[in-house]
């Protein structure tokens, strides 16, 4: 099934935050969807109402499990939540030799999951060309590159392009799109910036998600956008990505059926 790789070459883009809310907007649709978490803050299960006081997840079982579907929690309808977990730095530092090292690490755990049928799989990545990006690009279907509408995030475009996050290119199947976070009409330089992504990047940019203080206040209370504040434009905004994404994978919308052209 379907793996979809949210990505960044920088931190504090708001990628943790898009890929729950994006697991949201597919589930919503009637997809089966697992969120995955790579990032060892963890972090990922808060969005879906796993209590910060469970420290259940699949790297410290990694070690001695190789079906990782075993620490899969479902958290509601149509969704399903594979946490990092807690770790003590050991088994982080294990955890990121094993997939460095072993071609075959990641298709091991993943495979019971990558067989289910109808699931499409959201994996958040920590920042940069880490161990878990470089061992999923030949796995993943999608890429999603998720930046911030600020001239920092323009000067890493060459990076991305040059197929310098990685080293290779991300994926051989559905290649890489971009998401452009926190566009603020408001300011002049990130009017800007969206203008010139818009233009630079043309059908590469899948959406556009406005700076919104409803995505926050969300976050704040456990929630996903569309359950705090449906009618919001960052839910709007994430909506159609996620038909986006849908369409791309070829994905049947309200029946969660994946067709894979012949």
């Amino acid at each position: 099934m379907p793996l979809v790789c949210v990505c960044s070459p920088k931190g504090g883009v708001g990628k943790t935050t898009l890929t729950a809310n994006l697991a949201y907007s597919l589930a919503r649709s009637g997809i089966k969807v697992l969120a995955l978490d790579f990032d060892v803050q963890n972090a990922l299960r808060l969005h879906f109402g796993v209590p910060l006081t469970d420290g259940r997840g699949y790297v410290a079982q990694s070690a001695h499990n190789a079906d990782w579907s075993q620490s899969v929690l479902t958290t509601g309808s149509n969704i399903f939540v594979l946490p990092y977990g807690d770790v003590t730095e050991e088994q982080r530092i294990g955890f990121e030799h094993n997939l460095a090292h072993d071609p075959q690490f990641l298709l091991r755990g993943l495979n019971t999951l990558l067989n289910y049928p109808g699931l499409v799989i959201i994996a958040d990545f920590p920042p940069g060309p880490g161990p878990a990006l470089k061992a999923a690009s030949e796995l993943a279907d999608l890429h999603l590159i998720t930046l911030l509408a600020d001239t920092a995030s323009v000067s890493l475009l060459p990076q991305i392009e040059n197929q310098r996050l990685i080293g290779s290119a991300l994926n051989q199947r559905l290649g890489h799109y971009f998401l452009l976070n926190q566009s603020d009409s408001r300011r002049n330089i990130s009017r800007d910036v969206t203008a010139f992504m818009e233009q630079r990047l043309g059908e590469r940019l899948l959406g556009v998600i406005h700076r919104d203080e409803s995505v926050a206040e969300a976050n704040a209370s456990q929630q996903s956008i569309f359950d705090f504040s449906p009618v919001s434009a960052a839910a709007f905004d994430i909506e159609l990505i996620g038909k986006k994404v849908a369409s791309l994978l070829n994905v049947q919308v309200g029946t969660g059926e994946v067709h894979t052209p012949v």
